[in-house]
């Protein structure tokens, strides 16, 4: 992943953290080469905390561990509705594993940050290629 994207991930997943309270993780592996349980305690993962697995072995490149108190924050249906979007094997053979990674933690982002609500998360809404958010002002007011 080139410099620049990765520096962009990092800090979505700061302000995220910041500013929400959700502790967003992103492991980029490749089955069967994984760390396994070790990163629970490596990275203290908890009720607040979101692994995601990047791992194009897996056929949809986007699995989700989703911790207790972050699943309630967010309609349930978003986890699997993202996995379809941009963790399709189509989407991302044509685009990019990295395309599929950014936009995926750039919609995590966003759904965080959209008043709760019936609208919120209605829309999937990556970095590259989306139109508005569901969210009244959009990623725009959140400077990402």
């Amino acid at each position: 992943m080139p410099a620049i994207q990765e520096k962009r991930i990092k800090k979505e997943i700061q302000g995220l953290e910041r500013d929400k309270g959700v502790k967003l993780r992103v492991l980029a592996q490749n089955y069967p080469n994984t760390p396994g349980l070790a990163i629970r305690d490596f990275w203290g993962v908890d009720a607040d905390t979101v692994v995601f697995v990047a791992d194009p072995g897996l056929g949809n490149i986007l699995n989700f561990n989703v911790g207790g108190n972050v699943d309630l924050m967010v309609p349930s249906n978003f986890w699997p509705r993202l996995a379809s979007k941009y963790g399709v094997k189509k989407y991302w053979q044509s685009s990019g594993e990295e395309s599929a990674i950014v936009n995926a933690v750039s919609a995590i982002d966003t759904c965080f940050r959209e008043p709760v609500g019936r609208l919120q998360c209605s829309q999937i809404q990556g970095t590259m290629d989306e139109g508005k958010s569901s969210g009244p002002l959009g990623k725009a007011f959140f400077g990402t």
